[in-house]
């Protein structure tokens, strides 16, 4: 390895440093809380370093919500071969699902927490949020392809869509809260072997075949 590529592997090295702490911050101390001088204490940095690679928190906090999505899509990326429309929006539920349960700070940072929207928000035209607008485009193609097999043709693409991530992504902050689990330990009697997100899926899966 050249100095160059030396020099260029130690920055992408720092970056990922950085952006692994703010998350850290960002999900332990809340947003407002985390400040650039305790990311750069965290990784021991000066700020003036994490400032050759980020103008301020949000563009740190943004950086970490196009990291997360970019993860999401390379597992939506998958799916492509699955060639018969429902058995792919079933897959998609899936992935989704084992993607917020494996990665429950990138999801926080995704889809519960307002400061990485309001940013995409107040900062970026379509074209600058790629990969956010890749995931939800492909959950779109995925029900347009089932409209186009005979299923789901009474509804409206996009609301559509809109209502199936609603609904996944309720069961995953319930679950992701421990309000779920509660749930099922305090209201509902199931067998030990019995998993009450598969279970909750599966009736989800259940309400789709019967609108098809």
């Amino acid at each position: 390895m050249g100095i160059k590529e030396r020099k260029e592997k130690h920055k992408e090295d720092l970056r990922q440093r950085i952006l692994d702490a703010a998350k850290e911050l960002f999900l332990k101390d809340g947003y407002d809380a985390t400040s650039i001088r305790k990311i750069a204490e965290k990784i021991e940095f000066s700020p003036t370093t994490i400032y050759l690679y980020y103008k301020d928190k949000t563009d740190i906090m943004y950086a970490l919500h196009q990291e997360g999505f970019k993860l999401l899509g390379t597992q939506f990326l998958v799916l492509q071969h699955v060639h018969e429309p429902f058995e792919r929006l079933k897959a998609m539920g899936r992935v989704y699902m084992s993607f917020a349960l494996s990665n429950p700070d990138f999801y926080e940072l995704m889809f519960i927490m307002k400061e990485p929207i309001e940013f995409v928000k107040n900062h970026c035209h379509d074209e600058e949020w790629e990969e956010g607008e890749q995931a939800f485009t492909a959950l779109i193609n995925t029900v347009e392809h089932c409209k186009a097999a005979g299923y789901f043709v009474q509804f409206d693409t996009t609301t559509f869509a809109l209502n199936i991530w609603s609904l996944m992504h309720g069961l995953c902050g319930l679950k992701l809260q421990g309000h779920l689990d509660h749930m099922a330990s305090t209201k509902i009697s199931l067998p030990d072997n019995v998993n009450l997100m598969e279970q909750t899926f599966d009736g989800f899966i259940s309400m789709l075949e019967k609108l098809k």
